[in-house]
């Protein structure tokens, strides 16, 4: 099927297509309220797609950057941003950061107000719901670079942790202080996020190398609202977990709610190991052992690469740039009273 065009919606409403560029761009003043609605309608009826990234490309430099995160209450998120902007203000450029939500719509209309901001290039944690305008973009050779995420079927510089690596490095450090029935805890895979996606086939593939049986049961991934109730089952089983790998800081934190409030105790009751570290990791009783995301390397990879593209200076094929993650042994995995 071709695609609409402006003069399609043009021939269709009666109108030239400066008026319909008019129309698009909301500028009403001298126009009738017959010719907009005769407009809405041949748009509506074509399903025309105004070319965003097209308008976008007939611009000037702005030297401003667009950010669009995931989730800008992860901590993760907040240091790659700061890292970013730390990059972007030595080089004089400006940032806008954007929060979708793990929402595509939310993203896609964040993606079209930056590009009709005229931004120069995009970093993106993609949310995988808007294959089209992420490959329209691409296609027009406009600036991006994906952050934390893969999207299957995009090809574009991508940088994010050795995801499967984390969970090994948190599994080993569990066994290696002698537990043995070993569960996980994420969020939603439903949307097939690759953090979590990896971060459960790393730690199925820790236990393999161990030995040890993976048992369905003990992991749990559903939308954090929902997590204390997957929590609740593992800790019902016949054989409840030993020890416990919470996927990220979000459900970290709904795991330390659910001990808190059921007066479990990490160490005498619980071990654990949090994927990411967090601000109060050392000052929690017992201080915890988290596995790190290097976020300052990786922001500043990521906006590197993009003022490397918005400067032309960078001709490579895309790439994807995994990161080592860190064990921080802190007490949380120690049983309580050994003394290794």
């Amino acid at each position: 099927m071709n695609k609409v065009t402006i003069g399609d919606v043009a021939k269709r409403a009666g109108v030239s297509k400066s008026t319909v560029s008019q129309y698009l761009n909301e500028r009403f003043d001298y126009m009738g309220e017959d010719t907009r609605s005769r407009i809405k309608k041949a748009i509506s009826e074509l399903n025309y797609q105004p070319n965003v990234v097209a308008r976008s490309l007939k611009k000037k430099n702005t030297s401003t950057i667009g950010v669009i995160v995931a989730n800008i209450l992860h901590t993760f998120s907040t240091q790659v941003i700061r890292s970013i902007e730390d990059v972007c203000s030595d080089e004089d450029v400006s940032t806008i950061v954007c929060n979708a939500d793990d929402d595509p719509q939310k993203e896609k209309k964040y993606i079209e107000t930056l590009l009709a901001k005229q931004v120069d290039g995009l970093i993106v944690f993609p949310t995988s719901g808007n294959m089209e305008i992420y490959q329209r973009l691409i296609d027009a050779k406009f600036p991006i670079v994906f952050m934390d995420r893969l999207v299957e079927g995009i090809t574009v510089d991508t940088v994010m942790l050795d995801n499967e690596k984390a969970s090994r490095m948190a599994v080993d450090h569990l066994v290696q202080n002698g537990y043995e029935r070993i569960a996980i805890i994420t969020a939603s895979i439903i949307e097939n996020i690759t953090p979590r996606i990896e971060r459960i086939k790393g730690y199925r593939k820790a236990l393999e190398s161990h030995g040890l049986p993976n048992r369905k049961e003990y992991i749990q991934a559903m939308e954090i609202q929902e997590l204390k109730q997957g929590i609740e089952e593992l800790f019902s089983l016949e054989e409840p977990p030993q020890a416990i790998i919470t996927g990220n800081d979000l459900t970290l934190m709904e795991f330390l709610s659910y001990v808190t409030e059921k007066e479990i105790k990490i160490g005498r009751d619980v071990g654990l190991v949090t994927i990411d570290e967090v601000s109060f990791s050392t000052i929690h009783s017992p201080p915890l052992t988290t596995v790190a995301q290097p976020t300052f390397e990786m922001g500043t990879k990521a906006v590197n690469l993009l003022l490397k593209k918005i400067k032309k200076t960078d001709e490579t094929e895309p790439d994807v740039f995994r990161y080592t993650p860190l064990l921080i042994v802190r007490k949380s995995a120690e049983k309580e009273g050994d003394t290794k």
